[in-house]
């Protein structure tokens, strides 16, 4: 009697609060073009019990809201609850050819943004012109170029030219590489973006990362003193292929495949690499001589102690850590004052200057202070007859070039998106791979390593003002001035200066913050952050980089085969059907059990989800005799987050239906999107579920179940 009672109960709450929805928001038509079942549903199909009276329609206002699911009501006084809103069913939507199904699928794919739709009625010689500006920039924003900008440029550029030169010096020789190609590619590229890139805030050219990266898997193939031009030749090789890795997935729209490495894997990576770069400079800020070739934490700490009481140098120690702190201060004024931006930017090439002219003047040279000796002087040379096209070190540099291509990439794209959304403009991902791309193979022609966007001379150029790439051609020429005037001047600048450079400069890469708002917002995010990051500092780059990889594979592996269900209930006085883990006061609605499938159905989840929905039911029987409520006769299947689904997924479904028959309950559905509705009628699912089985709302599916459970005796 208890049991009749509550489910006489949910009858009124189910008919009441659809109605008191009903009557605020108005019942709209649902219709669609081509659609062949987006009607309301016929009497025929619905077959209500006599309990309910159907209401004619009654048509609102068009701003008025309409009536769903999600509608909070309260009954007004006047409502008669024998009264019951129309019941709307699931719409089919229209049949679609192999044909057309395909070139959507690809549309959406490589070209969502529709690239070609600004052509669309254009003359040829428009057309023409417009591809010129997609593929050179420069064409579009040079028209409007005026003094004012190129004001702000400049002060950019010559800000970013005194912190670069000293950074590029220092990066090459993370590398393993001679001082000049540092310099040297932070001068041609920089051209070939201002050209081709979309970008107006990056500023380009080696970074730390990307440079030990590079020099690690070198390293491993080839031995940069043993055999110096073969590793020269290999690195010129890797450049290649890398620009040849970006501008591919620019042109062909594959830029989504660099999403694949996790913010988090990111962070982790960047600090790990931080930690490593910043330890190797331990050898120059020291003074030791022989320091070992290893990069992980163990190794080196064991050679800067091994050598303690016979290898370091008190002079270089000295300069070492009296000029590292005096960057370390000026970047901490820099951040405290906005204003005072250009400290930082013109300490480095400030501290050069008086650690050079420091070891001139007292020939600290002579004491054991390592310094930099000669840089060749002019300008780039052509490296075209250096590349590899033919031997085994083609298929090396190629590998090589790939990581590293990627990684640039990576920090590049992300760099320029930041800057992009702080000054409100479109940064077109594709065209940005393809500027990369191109510069990177222009550069490895011209004697020059990889190159990329570095966020540390982004800042400052961002900072500094900068209203275009012209920024980048600014510093670009005070760089090809220091090639062809200023480079014998660099002869006595002390190793130790560099290190601290560098060391100051990869501290920020270490970014904490965002390692602590990983751990509160996503443990496994977490697992894959440290797990790079322990991966670098303990072992390699290389190891580091592959278990971020690993770990973003594994957590994309782990939600799809594992997605998330939900046990839903009725919040009082409404229609509205919410997990009951959420909101406690969610009510179970007697003699149905209601689950939220939160994820497109697969091979990979199918069975999972299926097992996990019986155990649903299980778990409620077993509560509802316990506690002596009515006897579940109803199992209602919200697919509402249900993207996809596919043939597995499909005799997932049917299994599931089989096995509810055996216990004497029946299946419903409730509103399963379109292409899953589609496959489900191809199928022939439907036919076997019942199409009066399937509903366009919980609501919906509970008033039916409820009205069936008051026909019973």
């Amino acid at each position: 009697m208890e049991g009749r009672r509550q489910v006489q109960a949910a009858a009124a709450a189910a008919r009441g609060g659809s109605a008191a929805g009903r009557r605020r928001g108005g019942a709209r038509r649902l219709r669609g073009r081509g659609s062949r079942s987006l009607l309301t549903a016929p009497a025929s199909d619905r077959q209500p019990p006599k309990l309910f009276q159907y209401p004619k329609m009654v048509h609102h206002k068009p701003d008025e809201a309409t009536a769903d699911e999600t509608s909070i009501s309260t009954l007004p006084p006047s409502y008669n609850p024998s009264q019951a809103p129309p019941v709307y069913k699931v719409g089919y939507p229209p049949q679609k050819n192999l044909t057309t199904e395909f070139t959507n699928t690809l549309r959406e794919t490589f070209f969502h943004d529709n690239p070609l739709r600004q052509y669309k009625g254009q003359s040829g010689s428009t057309m023409f012109k417009m591809g010129l500006q997609f593929l050179f920039p420069v064409f579009d924003w040079i028209r409007t170029y005026n003094l004012s900008k190129f004001k702000g440029d400049l002060i950019a550029g010559l800000t970013i030219a005194s912190l670069c030169i000293p950074q590029d010096i220092g990066y090459s020789k993370l590398a393993y590489l001679d001082p000049q190609y540092g310099l040297y590619s932070s001068f041609v590229p920089p051209l070939i973006y201002a050209a081709m890139g979309s970008s107006r805030d990056i500023a380009i050219g080696p970074v730390a990362v990307v440079s030990l990266l590079l020099g690690s898997l070198l390293q491993n193939e080839v031995d940069h003193e043993k055999n110096k031009e073969e590793y020269l030749r290999l690195a010129f090789t890797a450049t290649f292929f890398a620009g040849i890795t970006q501008a591919a997935l620019g042109f062909l729209r594959l830029g989504f495949l660099i999403e694949f490495l996790s913010h988090a894997a990111i962070v982790g990576f960047m600090g790990g690499a931080a930690i490593t770069i910043a330890l190797q400079q331990l050898k120059y800020v020291l003074g030791i001589r022989n320091f070992t070739k290893e990069t992980d934490i163990v190794s080196v700490m064991e050679s800067v102690w091994g050598s303690v009481h016979h290898g370091w140098n008190w002079q270089t120690v000295v300069i070492g850590f009296s000029f590292l702190a005096f960057l370390l201060l000026a970047k901490y004024i820099g951040k405290k004052n906005k204003k005072y931006f250009w400290v930082p930017a013109i300490a480095p090439i400030t501290s050069v200057i008086l650690a050079t002219l420091f070891v001139y003047l007292f020939r600290a040279d002579k004491q054991g202070v390592q310094i930099v000796n000669n840089i060749q002087k002019g300008i780039n040379p052509s490296s075209v007859h250096k590349i590899f096209f033919t031997g085994p070190f083609v298929i090396k540099g190629f590998k090589i070039g790939v990581v590293c291509g990627m990684i640039g990439l990576t920090e590049a794209v992300a760099i320029g998106r930041t800057f992009a959304a702080v000054k409100d403009y479109q940064l077109d991902g594709n065209k940005e791979m393809v500027a990369l791309g191109t510069m990177n193979i222009v550069g490895s022609m011209t004697s020059c390593y990889i190159a990329t966007g570095s966020f540390s001379r982004s800042a400052v150029n961002f900072m500094a003002g900068c209203r275009t790439p012209v920024s980048n051609v600014v510093m670009s020429m005070v760089v090809l001035l220091t090639l062809l005037v200023i480079t014998p001047l660099f002869k006595y600048t002390p190793n130790a200066i560099l290190g601290s450079i560098i060391i100051s400069a990869v501290i920020g890469l270490v970014d904490y913050e965002a390692a602590i708002l990983i751990w509160k917002v996503d443990k496994m995010d977490f697992i894959a952050c440290m797990g790079a990051f322990f991966g670098v500092v303990f072992k390699s780059v290389e190891i580091g980089l592959l278990i971020a990889v690993s770990i973003s594979f594994a957590k994309i592996l782990l939600q799809v085969t594992r997605p998330r269900t939900a046990l839903l209930g009725n919040l009082p006085g409404t229609t509205i059907y919410r997990n009951t883990d959420q909101y406690p006061d969610a009510m179970h609605v007697p003699g149905m059990v209601i689950v939220r499938v939160d994820s497109a159905i697969y091979f990979s989840n199918s069975n999972y989800i299926r097992e996990r929905i019986l155990r649903w039911l299980t778990d409620q029987e077993e509560k509802v005799k316990a506690e002596g409520l009515p006897k579940i006769n109803f199992l209602i299947v919200e697919m509402s987050p249900v993207i996809d689904i596919d043939t597995s997924g499909i005799h997932a479904l049917e299994d599931l239906h089989k096995n509810l028959q055996k216990r004497g309950i029946q299946l419903l559905l409730s509103n399963p999107g379109s292409a899953v509705i589609e496959k489900l009628h191809s199928s022939k699912l439907t036919e076997h579920i019942g199409s009066n089985h399937i509903f366009l709302t919980v609501a919906d599916a509970v008033r039916f179940c409820t009205s069936k459970s008051m026909e019973e005796p």
